[in-house]
């Protein structure tokens, strides 16, 4: 993907470097020649080059012998004074490696980041806390699977917390989809032998006298599926009829 020079927004001042995905090695060096940036503006590519008697990495525009310079992370971290302007522009706006191998660290960005996951964790928790103990359930089995049938209903409770305040966005996502009740619903009446669902995972049948109640669409999960069928003229029956059998 190109990648637009920015200098004209550009910002003098100190920047600092971090390994992605935590990785933080007593030494890292990052590759500083041999790479490439689609320049727009000129339309091709042009190599790049780190170096230590140059005012410029673009290669192009070199005068007289260049001097490789290397590009040093230590502890998963470089941090690049105000003064290097060739190598935070290098490292921002040129370095095909950028957000990949690493990113650049914004405290304001950061602190963005943190203060959204915390409105989550509390517009999450506001919602937990008057949920129904079934709906707890639902979201839980998505979490847990089968593990929800055998807890009592403290440890879900307490489990589902624990969730809630991990993965506050996921839950909200979970809390807003109405599937996800219904097909805990499927789920349950499986688990007490209300309906059964064939060993080969393609249809399911009353438990009592094995008439197929719907066939499950290939390569669909069958709860999700059995879900969606309950929303169906003919589904929403079997549905009611469950619920009754579950009270």
């Amino acid at each position: 993907m190109a990648t637009k020079n920015t200098s004209n927004t550009w910002e003098v001042k100190d920047r600092v470097y971090v390994l992605a995905n935590n990785f933080s090695p007593l030494s890292f060096a990052l590759k500083a020649s041999n790479i490439f940036w689609f320049d727009e503006e000129k339309g091709y590519e042009r190599e790049l080059k780190y170096t230590k008697n140059q005012r410029t990495v673009f290669v192009d525009e070199f005068k007289g012998q260049a001097r490789l310079e290397h590009i040093v992370f230590e502890d998963g971290v470089l941090n690049v004074p105000k003064e290097k302007q060739v190598l935070q522009k290098l490292l921002s706006l040129y370095h095909p490696e950028k957000d990949d191998v690493y990113f650049e660290f914004d405290p304001q960005v950061e602190a963005e980041d943190e203060l959204s996951k915390m409105e989550y964790e509390i517009e999450a928790l506001m919602l937990a806390n008057s949920m129904e103990i079934d709906m707890m359930e639902a979201i839980m089995r998505v979490e847990l699977g089968s593990k929800v049938s055998q807890m009592s209903s403290k440890e879900l409770k307490r489990d589902f917390l624990i969730f809630v305040r991990r993965n506050p966005k996921l839950f909200l996502d979970l809390a807003n989809d109405e599937n996800v009740a219904i097909r805990n619903m499927g789920v349950k009446a499986v688990e007490q032998k209300i309906i059964k669902l064939a060993e080969d995972q393609r249809t399911f049948k009353w438990a009592n006298n094995g008439r197929i109640l719907m066939t499950v669409p290939f390569d669909e999960n069958p709860y999700s599926a059995l879900a969606a069928w309950f929303k169906t003229d003919e589904g929403v029956e079997v549905y009611q009829a469950i619920e009754k059998k579950l009270k």
